[in-house]
C-alpha cells in the first residue's frame, strides 16, 4: 500500500515538472523554435486545429519560422492565427510560405517574461505540495484503518518529504535556466 502511494506521488510529481518544462518551452526567447506555435489554433473547415496539424513548421534561421500549409486556401487563416495569437509574432507571406521572423526582445519584455515564468513555477511547485498533501492524508487514513503502524506511516511521510524537497529543487533548477535564458541578449 505505502509502496504504491510512494510510486503514485513520484509519477505525479514527475509530471508536474514534465508540465512546467512544457510551458516554460512555450515562453519564448529572442530564438525561434517551432514548438513556439504549437498552441496556436487555427480554424481548419470550423474545428480549432493546432497549426503543426494544417502545416509543416520548420526553423528557416535562427531567427526565423517557416510554416508551410499542406493546403494553399490555409495561408491566410494560419497567418491570422499567428498574428491574433498572444505570442506578440508578425508572419509574412510570400505565395505558399508564412515567414514568422522573432522580434528582439526589450529589457522590459524580458522582466515581464521572467514574472510569467515565476508564475509557472510557483503554480508547478503549488501542484508537487498539494501531490504531498494528498499522500499524507492517504497514509493518515492508512493509519486510522490500522493498516499500517506509526513507524511506516512517519517513514512514509519522510519519504514523500524527500521526494517533494527533491522535485521542488528540479523546479527550481528549471526556472534558474529559463531566467539566464531569457536574461542572455
Amino acid at each position: 500500500m505505502i509502496a504504491d502511494i510512494k510510486k503514485s506521488v513520484e509519477q505525479k510529481m514527475n509530471k508536474s515538472l514534465e508540465a512546467l518544462k512544457v510551458d516554460l518551452g512555450k515562453i519564448r526567447t529572442g530564438r525561434a523554435h517551432t514548438g513556439l506555435l504549437d498552441h496556436v489554433m487555427v480554424d481548419y473547415y470550423g474545428n480549432p486545429t493546432p497549426v503543426n496539424q494544417v502545416a509543416n513548421v520548420t526553423l528557416a534561421d535562427a531567427r526565423t519560422i517557416g510554416v508551410q500549409p499542406y493546403e494553399k486556401n490555409m495561408v491566410g487563416p494560419i497567418e491570422k492565427a499567428i498574428r491574433d495569437s498572444d505570442l506578440g509574432l508578425n508572419p509574412a507571406t510570400n505565395g505558399e510560405m508564412i515567414r514568422v521572423p522573432m522580434p528582439m526582445l526589450t529589457e522590459e519584455r524580458r522582466r515581464d517574461l521572467i514574472k510569467v515564468v515565476k508564475s509557472e513555477g510557483e503554480d508547478a511547485k503549488i501542484a508537487v505540495r498539494n501531490i504531498r498533501r494528498d499522500a499524507n492524508e492517504q497514509l493518515k487514513k492508512l493509519l486510522k484503518d490500522k493498516e499500517v503502524g506509526e513507524d511506516e506511516e512517519r517513514r512514509a511521510q519522510e519519504d514523500v518529504q524527500k521526494l517533494t524537497d527533491r522535485f521542488v529543487a528540479e523546479i527550481d533548477k528549471a526556472l534558474q535556466v529559463k531566467e539566464a535564458d531569457l536574461m542572455a541578449v
